[in-house]
């Protein structure tokens, strides 16, 4: 079947064109009233169109990233791929479940009526993805979308181009325009696409850009969803197992080259347990990407920073620690080749740029400390953040510190690997996100639940009409004081 052509930018801004953007949106109204009434057998034939297209273009993603930024094709699969065919067979498998009316029991006000919650498709939306898992982070959302019945307009990151001419290309080959379109571009396109009227955003990104998707959302009362970042850190204390400790978090650090949302952002060390944990890192790192500098900077194993832009940035606040005291303890800069080493620091000072500010590449600050209840007080000092890692083998000091502190979500004794969980809801709280992701959360994300009434054949609310005569006053008062005893159900 002849697709229409991907939608061209312009080859000296690198912007879509407004008029071809507000022209889609116009012609997806019409599609999102008639996916109301979309099956699920329809639905789930989109998904598995997507599936399929996807992976007939496995190797040239697998290019593409490489050219965007030297990103190993095993990270591809693991955190492009998979993902994504995840959040599909959870769909394909679970649809049913979802979007089946859900009966709900009567209250004592509106005894004897029927009531029942459907689910409907929010209508056009969008989804705004950044450029750190370009594939994940654009067609997570879209499956999502896809599976609630909505049509999609999606927009990539401009610093992926590789990536997202795949992407588009994709798109292009099994949807129409009408249904589910791609525009490329940067800040321009974006604030177009921002203008218009849409049902639903999905964003992805920073919490200060967050805050101008939600600004442009609240003129048209768009619900959101925002996937933001912030701190994510990680207390190690003296009970933790320091080399499961040392594997995971160098993981979850150093994989993508620490441009990971959910990436351990600094981590609280317990003074007696220090050096050991430092050690355990040392050895993990020389392991993985080899034990020299030289061998570490040509390992075929570890990404590259996107840009110059953004390693100059992280250079600059290795730079900033390093003049107000931190101590390097391994780590490296290579600018012209976005190169940032897997680096350890120590003794920060709380006054670095780098304690403030969301790192988002491979440094991993190591803060000693006596006392846990000093390092809870810090961590409430701060914006709440998307993650909170835990370390120990106390599990009632584990669960006194979930209780202390607030994020959008915990792992204990590992790191980033909830995110891969389609059965629980992923997403921060209010500085770190606003809204859930994944399997059925997502799905709800992109849906409406519309509360449905039946009245029965005796309407109790008569009851409750004027005139008041004083038989009616009584049982509207007798109804009001029953309300103080247990619930039935």
């Amino acid at each position: 079947m002849n697709r229409p052509m991907m939608h061209l930018v312009d080859p000296q801004t690198g912007e879509s064109n407004p008029a071809d953007i507000r022209r889609v949106f116009d012609s997806q109204e019409a599609t999102a009233i008639a996916w109301r009434e979309s099956t699920i057998a329809e639905r789930i034939a989109r998904l598995k169109k997507l599936r399929e297209a996807m992976m007939a273009r496995r190797e040239d993603f697998y290019a593409a990233f490489q050219k965007d930024y030297r990103k190993p094709s095993a990270e591809v699969e693991a955190t492009e791929f998979m993902p994504v065919l995840d959040e599909i067979r959870h769909a394909i498998g679970s649809l049913k479940k979802w979007a089946s009316p859900k009966r709900v029991w009567p209250t004592m006000a509106t005894a004897f009526t029927q009531s029942w919650i459907e689910v409907q498709p929010r209508g056009r939306v969008l989804i705004v993805a950044p450029w750190n898992f370009p594939l994940n982070l654009c067609f997570g959302p879209l499956v999502s979308a896809l599976a609630a019945g909505n049509t999609v307009i999606l927009k990539p990151s401009e610093m992926t181009p590789a990536v997202s001419t795949v992407m588009a290309e994709v798109i292009a080959s099994i949807f129409a325009p009408n249904e589910v379109a791609l525009f490329e571009g940067a800040l321009p396109t974006s604030q177009v696409l921002l203008d218009l009227p849409f049902d639903h955003i999905f964003f992805t990104g920073s919490p200060a850009v967050g805050k101008v998707v939600m600004a442009a959302a609240a003129k048209h009362l768009t619900s959101v969803t925002l996937e933001l970042g912030g701190k994510s850190p990680v207390i190690v204390d003296e009970t933790a197992d320091l080399k499961l400790a040392a594997e995971t978090l160098m993981w979850g650090k150093l994989a993508n080259c620490g441009q990971i949302c959910v990436a351990p952002d600094h981590v609280f060390v317990h003074e007696s347990v220090k050096d050991r944990f430092v050690l355990a890192c040392r050895a993990v790192i020389a392991e993985r990407y080899g034990a020299t500098p030289e061998a570490q900077r040509s390992s075929p194993h570890f990404a590259r920073i996107i840009n110059q832009r953004h390693t100059q940035r992280i250079a600059g606040l290795l730079n900033d620690a390093q003049t107000r005291g931190a101590k390097v303890l391994l780590g490296g800069v290579d600018l012209a080749q976005c190169y940032i080493a897997p680096t350890l620091l120590e003794q920060v000072p709380a006054e670095a740029s780098i304690m403030s500010e969301e790192i988002f590449g491979p440094v991993l600050p190591v803060i000693t400390y006596r006392d846990v209840d000093e390092v809870v007080r810090e961590i409430n000092a701060n914006p709440k953040p998307l993650a909170l890692y835990l370390f120990s083998t106390n599990k009632a000091r584990t669960r006194r510190l979930i209780e202390q502190t607030s994020s959008g979500g915990v792992a204990i004794n590992h790191c980033v690997l909830h995110y891969a969980h389609g059965n629980l809801p992923f997403g921060g709280v209010n500085n770190s996100g606003i809204g859930s992701a994944h399997g059925e959360y997502g799905f709800k994300a992109f849906s409406h639940e519309r509360a449905v009434l039946k009245s029965g054949p005796v309407l109790m609310a008569k009851l409750f009409f004027p005139p008041y005569t004083g038989f009616k006053q009584k049982i509207i008062r007798w109804t009001v004081d029953s309300l103080k005893l247990p619930s039935l159900f």
